[in-house]
């Protein structure tokens, strides 16, 4: 057994995300789903397939849920599930963050969210160094 993933975005971004970091590690060794929430979503709706996802991925070592923006839909979809056990919810998903959960998968769940949360904040840099002495 071990931690799946769930994906819970703005319309296609958790596939999109999903399906680059997967070619890019040649496979995804997590179970792992996607739900896409779009501005026709129904809030009760979405959460009940959120929770169903949740429950059919997890095998017992619980599930991560990546969602995009904090206090978005997707996000507070996202939130409902971090009741149920076995659920760590975590947002600003980016493709570091993905990148480097898919390379850790024998993990718990808890080891998995902080190598998700260092994935995130290590792979957001400035490409445009500026001099320190001229500001």
């Amino acid at each position: 057994m071990s931690v799946a993933l769930l994906l819970i975005t703005h319309n296609d971004i958790g596939s999109a995300l999903l399906k680059t970091a997967t070619v890019m590690l040649d496979g995804c060794p997590l179970r792992a789903e996607t739900l896409s929430v779009s501005v026709d979503s129904h809030r009760d709706q979405m959460e009940a397939e959120a929770r169903a996802l949740a429950e059919r991925l997890d095998e017992g070592d619980g599930v991560l849920v990546l969602t995009d923006l904090f206090g978005s839909t997707p996000a507070n979809v996202a939130t409902a599930l971090k009741e149920r056990q076995r659920c760590y919810v975590l947002t600003g998903v980016n493709l570091p963050m993905l990148v480097r959960v898919l390379n850790y998968p024998g993990l718990s769940v808890d080891e998995m969210a902080e190598k998700a949360l260092s994935g995130g904040r290590e792979g957001v840099l400035t490409c445009n160094q500026r001099d320190a002495r001229t500001g």
